[in-house]
């Protein structure tokens, strides 16, 4: 029989959900998903200290905050490249938001990932931040294309 692995106590959710394991699968690198949990929950220990009552509405928001509705897509018609502005699925949305606030916590120096995640979050549920900036600057690309947007019958 193995020896019994005492755990720290963590912040506890009452459920998981299939967002939330997804997320922390974005966040994971080299296989090391508990490091993932482990930062993930920190991170939701970091927003509660930040004064706010339920952090998971905090990071749902974040991530509304920061999804795309549309996106640029680069189409060659005969000699001409276009981008074509195209609608953004649902899952797809909640990929490009996780992705964009994950990059900007990692692009940030000389703080613990859960620290840096926590402030890319927070900064996400005010509607600033690098994903939030990332999420406008497409919009505004697919706004200056919209010109293009008949051609959307030609992406799959």
């Amino acid at each position: 029989m193995g020896k019994k692995i005492k755990r720290p106590p963590m912040f506890s959710l009452p459920t998981t959900n299939e967002k939330i394991e997804k997320f922390i699968n974005y966040l994971m690198k080299d296989w090391k998903k508990s490091i993932a949990r482990k930062i993930f929950y920190n991170m939701l220990e970091e927003i509660k200290k930040a004064g706010h009552i339920n952090p998971i509405v905090v990071w749902e928001q974040a991530i509304e905050n920061a999804s795309p509705q549309v996106k640029v897509v680069s189409k060659r018609i005969w000699w001409a490249v276009y981008q074509i502005p195209v609608e953004v699925p649902a899952k797809k949305r909640f990929f490009y938001a996780s992705k964009w606030i994950i990059e900007a916590a990692r692009s940030k120096k000389w703080k613990p990932m859960y620290k840096k995640l926590a402030e890319e979050v927070l900064a996400a549920y005010s509607n600033q931040g690098a994903a939030v900036k990332k999420k406008e600057d497409t919009h505004k690309m697919a706004e200056a294309n919209k010109a293009f947007a008949y051609l959307a019958k030609y992406v799959r």
